[in-house]
């Protein structure tokens, strides 16, 4: 419990760090002003930011600006497009974690989850706290909580004709552990989930995307063959049931900002650069 504590606590400090860096950029602000931001010395402030990171506060700035952004999508275009050439297959790399996606039935997506048992488990992340589902074959929805109750009516406006209840489950534990571990390592992890033949291709595109890279909508849309289709990628994003699994975080606009998250784009930017810190260790 302490672990976790500390855990949530941190990625509060973060996020707080990050928000008042992009509030007061003009400023250009020092280590000194970002940890008074946040009551804490510099000293605390510095230790436990690169124990989160990995990195100190200034590299992983360097890391989130759209200059950086913009050098990523542009250097690693050929290496994106050469990924998602490999084909989209229903298994995908994602760090040191597979992640397999099984698709709902036709029945099942009509039904809404009307013969399935679900179930959930509140937990905490590097990210902040989160609300990790399971059918019992797989994770079905992983979201990051700001409202306890609300994420559970989201979760229950999902699945309208199953049955969730509160209760441990192999899935959601090995999830668990991966998502507090600083190394980013879980066993192989599958997710069953319900969205529509574009929506889960888009998803499958999305896993091909390595960790460490970016890209844009359109190269999404380019991947799977529907060049005009930026928008209803980001519709589909937006849709995303499993967030950091199916990393729509990596996608950012062409102009090298971050862009709208369904959790933050705050979150949205410490995931990021948590990543970009992560592949340059690696």
């Amino acid at each position: 419990m302490a672990t976790r504590f500390t855990t949530m606590i941190n990625y509060e400090r973060v996020g707080k760090a990050i928000k008042y860096i992009n509030e007061h950029a003009n400023e250009q602000p020092n280590l000194d002003d970002i940890a008074e931001a946040i009551n804490l010395s510099p000293y605390h402030f510095h230790r436990m930011f690169k124990k989160w990171a990995g990195i100190t506060p200034k590299k992983f700035l360097q890391y989130i600006s759209i200059n950086h952004a913009k050098e990523i999508l542009q250097n690693d275009k050929t290496i994106a497009e050469a990924t998602f050439q490999t084909g989209l297959s229903s298994s995908s790399r994602l760090h040191d974690l597979f992640v397999k996606i099984e698709g709902m039935t036709p029945g099942e997506y009509k039904e809404e989850g009307k013969a399935l048992n679900i179930h959930y488990q509140f937990g905490e992340s590097l990210f902040g706290p989160t609300l990790i589902a399971s059918t019992g074959k797989g994770i079905c929805h992983l979201s990051f909580v700001d409202d306890e109750d609300r994420a559970l009516k989201q979760l229950a406006m999902r699945w309208a004709n199953a049955r969730i209840g509160e209760a441990k489950d192999e899935h959601i534990e090995n999830l668990q552990h991966g998502l507090t571990s600083h190394q980013g390592n879980l066993n192989k992890v599958k997710a069953h989930i319900r969205g529509t033949d574009f929506q889960l291709k888009v998803w499958e595109a999305l896993l091909k995307i390595p960790v460490g890279q970016l890209a844009s909508y359109s190269d999404v849309a380019r991947a799977i063959n529907k060049p005009k289709a930026s928008r209803a990628v980001g519709t589909a994003l937006a849709n995303n049931p499993v967030a950091y699994l199916i990393p729509c975080h990596r996608v950012i606009r062409k102009v090298g900002k971050i862009g709208q998250y369904r959790w933050g784009s705050t979150r949205k930017q410490a995931i990021i650069g948590w990543e970009l810190a992560a592949s340059q260790r690696s």
